[in-house]
């Protein structure tokens, strides 16, 4: 256990690249598998959702359960394996990324920052409105009012200290578990690509790409600035999808027509 958290350091830029380029393969893949799903119902007169509520409710509950699992692993077992291995990490990379890199990601990371996704909300709920897509702004409003309340509840609930570094390009105060940059990305990005999806008729791969993307770089440009643990950003990260799908859902059953009542 003690060699892999330096291995990783060692090789912590490549395995983002790698694992960016996995996820928006991954995401690329679920894209066509939906839009075939959704031509097919269009075909068959049927609606044509993006996620279906038999497929998304139960999701959630398995990201959810996911986020339970770590957040048990974490709390439960101190001096545990996964506790181990982000302390591990986070020491590696405080002794092995270089100041310039460190800069850079630090610039990267703001993408995340409160003070980006907050005004760029009201602006797009404020356009949707305008455009007199009622149900798509309250559903793109309660997405985005959710992130503060959930994270900062989970944090306050857990308590985490965050790990230790001295770089200075980035502090932050407040409680380590979970990430409120991966849930808020997660959320603010996700839900922003869906709400894209229902509103362009062209560019969908670019616009699952893109978020898959920012998505990924954010969230691990917050282990690599050693500002939250490997284990905060995951948990982050399936907490912000299930409460992303659960919104999802709602819109997409809300966008419904009304089933037709015989006379």
């Amino acid at each position: 256990m003690d060699a892999m958290p330096e291995w990783i350091a060692a090789h912590a830029l490549l395995l983002w690249a790698l694992l960016l380029l996995l996820a928006l393969l991954a995401g690329d893949l679920a894209w066509q598998h939906n839009a075939r799903w959704q031509h097919r119902a269009r075909h068959r007169g049927e609606p044509a959702v993006v996620l279906r509520r038999h497929v998304g409710l139960p999701l959630a509950l398995v990201l959810a359960l996911a986020f339970t699992a770590i957040a048990f692993a974490v709390n439960a077992q101190r001096g545990g394996r996964l506790p181990g291995f982000d302390t591990g990490l986070a020491e590696q990379l405080r002794a092995q990324l270089p100041t310039p890199v460190l800069r850079a990601i630090a610039m990267l990371t703001h993408l995340g920052d409160l003070l980006w996704v907050a005004p760029l909300s009201a602006v797009i709920a404020v356009f949707l409105l305008w455009r007199r897509h009622r149900r798509l702004a309250g559903a793109w409003i309660i997405a985005l009012f959710g992130i503060l309340p959930i994270n900062g509840g989970l944090k306050a609930l857990f308590q985490r200290v965050r790990p230790l570094h001295d770089h200075g390009f980035i502090i932050e105060q407040g409680w380590s578990f979970p990430s409120g940059h991966a849930f808020g990305a997660m959320v603010f990005y996700g839900m922003l690509a869906y709400v894209l999806l229902r509103l362009t008729p062209r560019f969908h791969r670019a616009i699952i790409a893109a978020a898959v993307l920012l998505i990924g770089m954010i969230g691990i440009s917050r282990i690599l600035l050693q500002v939250h643990y490997f284990s905060d950003v995951m948990a982050g990260y399936a907490a912000g999808a299930a409460w992303l799908v659960v919104c999802i859902v709602v819109a997409e059953t809300l966008r419904q027509p009304p089933p037709e009542t015989s006379p």
